[in-house]
């Protein structure tokens, strides 16, 4: 149980740190849509803009690679650490780099799984705010966004493969390629629904406490906007 636990918060919160940094507002319909008298107005679909290959591999470098996935598995070796998990790791500088190494490559493989299979898939599993107002249509759609993607040109959303598979890839890698040989299948399966958890948290807080353009956190280049347009909300 206490390593049940001790999983639970460290692998639940290290997505939140990259997905803290993730959001890609729908295009403000702009000022031609409002010339035009009596014109029905534009459904959010419709002003859905797909992200270019370039802004996509931009965002794969971004979420698996940059300074919230480091950030994040420092603080999860940290927890790791201080619970001595796994025990076979021990301590000292080396047990703190293998957790360090471990959390970090999890993380790559999850990413690296979600992009690819998304591409193969044709799917669009960037995070997208509400368009609605109150708290609870809110949460409704950060929790939903997580196992859902856009697809097509219209943006339609769709339940996503990619987004499902995606945490147990980088669990069952782990534990197949570098976890000590006690753990199986189960513990990976585990693990990944901590993960799918953490990216469903991630999401809300996304949701819930986007930064911004002109945030701290953009002016400190840590900010990632996926190269699309803000809304003209988000000023």
């Amino acid at each position: 149980m206490k390593m049940g636990r001790t999983m639970l918060l460290a692998i639940a919160i290290f997505p939140v740190f990259p997905v803290l940094a993730k959001a890609q507002a729908l295009v403000d319909p702009g000022d031609s849509a409002a010339t035009v008298a009596g014109a029905t107005p534009v459904r959010p679909d419709l002003m859905y803009m797909r992200p270019t290959e370039k802004t996509k591999i931009e965002n794969y470098l971004f979420d698996g690679f940059g300074p919230y996935p480091a950030v994040g598995a420092a603080f999860t070796a940290g927890i790791n650490q201080a619970n001595n998990t796994p025990p076979e790791w021990k301590q000292g500088a080396a047990g703190y780099g293998r957790r360090f190494g471990s959390n970090f490559g999890i993380a790559a493989v999850s990413t690296t799984t979600r992009y690819a299979l998304a591409e193969a898939f044709r799917e669009d599993t960037l995070y997208y705010r509400c368009e609605c107002k109150g708290l609870f249509p809110r949460l409704r759609h950060a929790v939903t966004s997580t196992l859902s993607a856009r697809r097509g040109e219209s943006g339609r959303r769709v339940f996503s493969f990619p987004a499902l598979v995606a945490p147990y890839a980088g669990s069952m890698t782990a534990v197949y390629a570098w976890y000590p040989d006690r753990y199986n299948g189960k513990d990976a399966f585990r693990m990944g629904n901590y993960t799918l958890l953490g990216y469903v948290g991630g999401n809300i807080a996304l949701e819930f406490l986007y930064s911004g353009p002109h945030s701290l956190l953009s002016r400190m280049h840590l900010n990632n906007g996926h190269g699309a347009p803000s809304s003209g909300s988000n000023p």
